[in-house]
């Protein structure tokens, strides 16, 4: 079990005296901060802790600004300089962006106004002129580096009570947001967010934020047990659906709020939000598969008119599909008479999209990111050079066997199913949450005979099996939004099954399944 005492010293992360330090002074001189965050499930959940973090810290006038998808795109934008200055900000606190932002923070300087960077994205060569910059991903810096940006601003909130600014014990309430910023960043869960992870799952259980509690109601969660799988499955999309569909401020509303109607009305908007955003990525990848032909592609570039919210949702489904890096780009506006394109970009494996759009920055309006995601933007009559940049520099690098990161394999060959069993899911469940970097085991259903099969869904999207093994002991198995290629797969015939292992509870009957990851032979 991971111990909390032993989570890493937040002071180890660059400048973080200095950011402390500066807050102090604002508590002091009863200045006004603005924190500034994303509208991601990371950049909202961070921005709540930070809040939480400098309210217990004696700040008495205290505001969040998120940035709008469309209005602002990612970092720090323009909208923040104009509220600073008309909201009387002394001090803007920003979190999980702000490490590539030099221009608006030197804008926001000659306004008198103070930045404090809180991140975890690559860095420039030159940091930015802020008063601190506390990211692990600064050159200076050797340790937790795997830290989502929410991991970062609990830093902070740790290194202030430290100073004894915050009650001892207070910061652990945040570990609930952190989690989930956490997972839904899908950062590895190793080292201190092993940590933070599994003792934000025991938060989560028993959290004390009315709307978290609402939508985990809606989103069908047992409180009593929360996984990885339900944090990245169920409460992350529905939080980031607001980003992508309409506001993010509709997910840090209901985060926040006390009013149980109210929390009640946002998480039935967040519901139906991510409803929509099913449908609108589906038809997309729809859409793009009867049309493109990305044989020839070692890089996909494929643009469209589709929401903005979803394209990287689109681009991770295109990767899925066929087992290449994918841009996902949409018209967003016209800039001296042409268009511009705005997307973003999935990967996998050796390839890195932030390496890969340095390489072509002279082609690209603005970008960045990580190694597997990152966003663009692009002028129409650039979009050939762009593309033909992207595949030279991935030829350029003589990738080979690429496709073996997407590869599932399994862990435990299951000889007898009968040991699949509740003791067997209770003993995992010390090992939750799963996540990258702590996934799953997948266990091998090895030449299953397939009793029967039976369609769930209103397309018949999901398919469920019963297999029994050579022994002759059952064992479902379900796969939800199945590949075409499994309904194929019926009564009569021996496969190879790879799926996890789980609790499935139905009209109050306990039961265990198997979920699918592959079906081989």
């Amino acid at each position: 079990m991971p111990r909390y005492e032993e989570l890493a010293d937040p002071w180890e992360l660059p400048d973080m005296e200095k950011a402390v330090e500066r807050i102090i002074g604002a508590i002091e001189r009863g200045e006004k901060i603005l924190i500034y965050g994303d509208y991601d499930a990371d950049g909202v959940t961070a921005a709540i802790v930070m809040y939480d973090a400098l309210k217990l810290a004696g700040v008495k006038e205290v505001g969040i600004m998120l940035p709008d998808r469309v209005k602002d795109g990612y970092g720090m934008s323009k909208r923040l300089v104009e509220r600073a200055e008309k909201d009387g900000v002394g001090l803007v606190v920003t979190v999980d962006c702000g490490s590539r932002n030099s221009e608006i923070i030197e804008e926001l300087a000659e306004r008198g106004v103070d930045t404090v960077v809180t991140d975890h994205h690559e860095c420039g060569e030159e940091l930015p002129k802020a008063v601190a910059v506390v990211n692990p991903k600064r050159k200076d810096c050797e340790v937790m580096k795997e830290l989502a940006g929410v991991g970062v601003a609990f830093m902070v909130a740790r290194a202030l009570q430290e100073k004894g600014l915050i009650p001892e014990g207070q910061e652990k309430w945040m570990l609930d947001l952190v989690c989930i910023g956490t997972i839904c960043d899908q950062m590895k869960i190793e080292k201190e967010n092993r940590q933070l992870t599994y003792w934000g799952c025991k938060v989560i259980e028993r959290t004390r934020r009315r709307g978290l509690r609402e939508l985990m109601r809606l989103a069908r969660m047992k409180p009593r047990k929360v996984t990885g799988e339900d944090i990245g499955f169920r409460i992350g999309p529905r939080i980031n659906a607001a980003g992508r569909m309409a506001s993010a401020e509709v997910a840090l509303k209901l985060l926040m709020t006390e009013d149980s109607a109210e929390a009640a009305r946002l998480a039935a908007e967040l519901e139906n939000l991510n409803v929509e955003r099913k449908k609108q990525q589906e038809a997309a990848v729809k859409e793009i598969a009867s049309g493109g032909d990305f044989s020839d592609d070692k890089v996909i570039v494929t643009t469209g008119e589709w929401h903005e919210g979803v394209l990287g949702i689109i681009a991770g489904k295109l990767v899925e599909k066929y087992h290449k890096p994918a841009f996902v780009l949409a018209r967003t506006g016209t800039c001296d008479g042409d268009y511009i394109y705005k997307g973003s970009g999935r990967s996998f494996g050796d390839f890195s999209l932030a390496e890969a759009l340095g390489v072509v920055s002279e082609v690209i309006i603005g970008g960045g990111g990580h190694k597997e995601a990152a966003g663009v933007k692009v002028m129409g009559r650039k979009l050939l050079e762009f593309s033909e940049g992207l595949n030279k520099y991935y030829g350029s690098l003589g990738l080979i066997n690429q496709e073996k990161y997407l590869k599932c394999d399994y862990d435990i060959e299951a000889e007898d199913f009968s040991d699949l069993d509740e003791e067997l899911v209770s003993e995992m469940g010390e090992l939750e949450p799963f996540g990258n970097g702590n996934e799953e085991p997948v266990f091998l259903l090895r030449d299953a005979l397939v009793l029967s099969t039976r369609k769930m869904g209103a397309e018949g999207q999901h398919i469920k099996w019963l297999l029994r093994d050579e022994k002759g002991a059952k064992f479902s198995v379900v796969a939800f939004f199945a590949k075409e290629k499994w309904l194929e797969v019926g009564e009569g015939m021996r496969r190879d099954f790879l799926v996890t292992v789980m609790e499935n509870e139905w009209n109050g009957v306990k039961s265990v399944e198997g979920r699918v990851k592959e079906i081989r032979g």
